[in-house]
């Protein structure tokens, strides 16, 4: 046998994670036996017994926040611990963040790389069209428009949106299928409907919303934007990417403008 190659039996333990392995792995490390947890919890030792030996795999959501209570009261339980207990158990995340959290999020580290894009606007937004952080560039392209504003009431609501963006209504479209696409995810409608509340009130929103186009961000179009500097409109690619973040997943979005000769 080749160095370096375990034997069969020696590899038994290297197997994909499941939801009960896991959190036999978080109550050991806590001290916690299963009939306290499941005492906590509001379920049978048993049940906890089921859970862990794989018997049973797909515990509520109920279940699972009432377990996760208890454990994080006993030692603080790690983002990236509590998401991958949610997805082992087939559950979504549906924790709704706030602007403020979201933006917490985007560290130092992020937004140097922003810098680094420029002459290229880039920037972070989220589910909501929030904006959460730009670079100068980007700033420049969204005038009166601050980080944490959101970008669908600019469109609809700010006067500026118009000369910033000379294809405002193919903008404002392809934004409103958009986000019509985003609600239709599973764990979306906590927010969705105040969201869509507030931009009820700008009639061009109304009339595209009611068109009932939807888009999922595929292969964005060419769009021009004006360029103050220098007084024209210039047309950009723009690339978008979902960021992957263990404390939020699925909230937030990377965006980077090419200019096109």
């Amino acid at each position: 046998m080749p160095d370096g190659v375990l034997e069969a039996r020696d590899r038994l333990d290297v197997v994909p994670p499941t939801f009960g392995g896991t959190l036999r792995r978080i109550r050991d490390d806590r001290g916690v036996s299963r009939e306290k947890l499941a005492f906590a919890a509001g379920v049978s030792a048993s049940y906890i017994a089921h859970l862990e030996s794989g018997e049973r795999e797909h515990p509520t959501r109920s279940v699972v926040d009432a377990l996760l209570r208890y454990l994080d009261r006993v030692v603080r339980l790690p983002a990236d611990d509590r998401r991958h207990l949610f997805e082992l158990a087939g559950l979504a995340v549906t924790e709704v963040p706030t602007v403020d959290e979201l933006r917490a999020g985007i560290g130092p580290a992020m937004r140097r790389g922003l810098s680094l894009h420029e002459p290229n606007p880039a920037g972070f937004f989220d589910a909501r069209w929030n904006l959460l952080a730009v670079n100068r560039v980007a700033a420049a392209m969204f005038p009166g428009l601050a980080e944490g504003g959101n970008m669908l009431h600019w469109m609809f609501g700010d006067p500026s949106a118009r000369r910033a963006l000379p294809d405002w209504e193919r903008v404002t479209a392809l934004s409103v299928a958009n986000l019509r696409g985003r609600i239709g995810r599973p764990g979306e409608a906590a927010w969705a409907g105040a969201l869509l509340a507030e931009l009820s009130h700008y009639p061009e929103f109304r009339r595209l919303w009611s068109t009932g186009a939807i888009s999922y961000g595929g292969d964005l179009p060419m769009l021009r934007f004006h360029d103050a500097a220098a007084g024209a409109p210039c047309l950009l690619e723009f690339q978008v990417y979902e960021v992957d973040s263990g404390v939020h997943p699925g909230w937030i979005r990377f965006f980077l403008g090419f200019r096109s000769s």
